[in-house]
């Protein structure tokens, strides 16, 4: 398979801009320096979406630091989860030519994702004792 010079420079281009941006995310906390955009949903409505405080917890994890990371949002570790599946999936087929069925193709798999996605989305906004542990 053949790739031409065009995909291959996006390719190298992206690959160079992801670990840029991975860079950012280790030397800089998001929570002490202000160049990383602050949550557009949060700023608007004062409520937490599911993905408030990822980059807190990219910062985190990148710095070695779990536990700290996933108790900004522990829906970090679903998405670790999922991606480290995938690159296993693509491993298998692409690589090793094994045919492996992939189970987030299926619908109950996703719906069950978003479904824990919700419910995450509304219990770190119930400010009571244990769902507050859930916020950022």
């Amino acid at each position: 398979m053949a790739i031409s010079k065009l995909k291959l420079s996006i390719i190298i281009i992206g690959v160079l801009v992801f670990f840029v941006l991975l860079a950012l995310y280790v030397f800089w906390d998001p929570a002490e320096v202000n160049i990383f955009p602050k949550c557009p949903f949060y700023s608007v409505t004062g409520i937490y979406c599911p993905g408030c405080g990822s980059q807190r917890a990219t910062h985190q994890l990148l710095n070695g630091n779990i536990i700290d990371g996933f108790r900004h949002n522990y829906l970090i570790a679903l998405l670790a989860l999922v991606l480290f599946y995938q690159a296993f999936i693509f491993i298998m087929n692409n690589l090793l030519n094994k045919g492996v069925t992939n189970l987030l193709h299926k619908s109950k798999v996703t719906l069950g994702i978003l479904i824990i996605v919700i419910l995450f989305w509304i219990l770190r906004n119930i400010n009571v004792f244990p769902f507050t542990e859930l916020a950022p």
